[in-house]
């Protein structure tokens, strides 16, 4: 049975720089592209000559040209420059992506409550409450990981942390099983579900290498 899914458009680039939208049989800028990402399509960049998928450089590349444009804001401070940069050739470094991608879709699914706060709270409120949404992230992600742990103690640390940020009991058998309320355990099992994801995706970076 064929997907009804709608793949994505194909961008084709050329060795003169230039980018050929295969759909409209136009040619495009970044500039294009990035408005195309703003408003939710999707498509792949290809090589013209070779075939091959350039859509991280080109995406890359439409970032460079947003955070160097004059008078635009930025989005990338220096000291996060800084420190992804370190974590390049670190052995955390396969796990890097996939908690940024969980931190940014955990951003985006609260943004529309972050926009509604932001707009009605001014000066250091607005900005407490985006960094009290980083720091639960960081914290989620920390806890996840823990409770993948091979080491029981380890894990049932986990456990009982996020029982009593979810208002569970937080108490541990003695084999480190959650004895939260039914409510922690739905948390908990939504939890694992998105660790599966992370795991599956953290698996994809490492069998590309």
């Amino acid at each position: 049975m064929a997907s009804d899914e709608k793949q994505p458009t194909v961008i084709k680039k050329y060795a003169n720089r230039r980018l050929y939208h295969t759909g409209t049989s136009t040619y495009v800028t970044l500039e294009d592209l990035g408005r195309m990402v703003r408003e939710g399509e999707d498509f792949a960049v290809t090589d013209a000559k070779t075939g091959e998928d350039i859509t991280r450089s080109v995406l890359t590349q439409i970032i460079f040209e947003q955070e160097n444009k004059e008078g635009a804001q930025t989005m990338l401070p220096i000291a996060f420059l800084r420190q992804l940069i370190r974590l390049y050739g670190d052995s955390m470094q396969a796990v890097v992506p996939a908690y940024l991608e969980f931190s940014m879709e955990s951003f985006l699914r609260e943004q529309a409550k972050l926009r509604e706060q932001m707009t009605t709270a001014f000066g250091g409120k607005a900005f407490g409450t985006l960094e009290e949404q980083v720091r639960a992230n960081m914290s989620l992600f920390s806890d996840a990981m823990r409770m993948f742990s091979p080491f029981p103690g380890v894990r049932a640390e986990a456990v009982k942390r996020h029982a009593e940020a979810t208002g569970g009991t937080g108490e541990t058998s003695a084999e480190g099983a959650p004895q939260a309320g039914a409510g922690s355990a739905r948390e908990l099992d939504d939890l694992k579900a998105q660790m599966a994801e992370m795991q599956a995706k953290l698996r994809e970076i490492a069998d590309k290498r």
